[in-house]
């Protein structure tokens, strides 16, 4: 059996009920000019207890499919963000 991906990312959006939008920066290289560049991707993943709010940075793994775009789910904290 294959390991489940866990990735961390910052809570972009935390609006919808037991669901938090996850991004995830990684940095490419550019394949012609060698530049480096951020892409970023984001996820849907559940959370249960309504935790993560805006700017908190997550943990997340794979897990099979909650709904039709939710195939995530928070499995920790790593950092809450700074109130201002």
């Amino acid at each position: 059996m294959a390991t489940k991906t866990a990735v961390t990312g910052v809570v972009v959006s935390d609006k919808m009920d037991k669901t938090v939008k996850v991004a995830i920066e990684r940095q490419i290289r550019d394949p012609l000019y060698g530049k480096t560049q951020r892409r970023t991707s984001t996820f849907l993943a559940h959370d249960e207890k309504n935790e993560a709010k805006l700017g908190d940075r997550v943990a997340i793994a794979e897990s099979r499919p909650l709904s039709r775009r939710k195939r995530w789910v928070v499995t920790s904290i790593v950092e809450k963000a700074k109130e201002i």
